[in-house]
Parts: C-alpha cells; sequence; structure tokens
C-alpha cells in the first residue's frame, strides 16, 4: 500500500515546521491507553504571540525495531523473523 496523500502532506508540515523552527515535542495523553505519550507537533503561530499545536507524529514508547515491519523491496513488508536473525 502506497503512503497517502496525507500522510505525505503531513510529512512535508512536518518538514516546513521543523525548518522553520515551527516545531515542538509535547508530552499528551493516550484516549486510548491513558498513559502519557510523546507526540511531535507543528506550531501555527497565531497573532498575539500564542500557538496552537497541530499533532502529527507519535513517537515509539517501547523498541521501534519491535513494533514494526520494515517494507521489503521486492514487495510487502519483513517479518520480525527475517529482520531479527
Amino acid at each position: 500500500m502506497p503512503l497517502s496523500t496525507g500522510d505525505k502532506q503531513n510529512f512535508d508540515t512536518l518538514r516546513r515546521a521543523m525548518l522553520a523552527g515551527d516545531a515542538a515535542l509535547l508530552e499528551c495523553q493516550s484516549v486510548a491507553t491513558g498513559s502519557p505519550v510523546a507526540v511531535v507537533c507543528a506550531a501555527n503561530r497565531l497573532a498575539g504571540g500564542s500557538a496552537e499545536f497541530v499533532p502529527l507524529a507519535v513517537l515509539f514508547a517501547d523498541n521501534p525495531y519491535r513494533a514494526i515491519n520494515p517494507p521489503n523491496p521486492d514487495g510487502g513488508f519483513y517479518t520480525q523473523e527475517e529482520v531479527h536473525v
């Protein structure tokens, strides 16, 4: 499955925010678990000097290599067994 247009737009927004110094790392709370999560946000600068934060990504709390299967160049994804030989 190719990346969605929305994913690509969010990544571009994050890239521009990082380059402009308008990115933030915030501690938020997961609705699903109630646990704290680290969220990467873009800051929209508002009149009067305040900011509105747009959440774009959640950072992995545990080992990310154990949480995802990377893409296989031949199609599909590698399994955990193939990655952690």
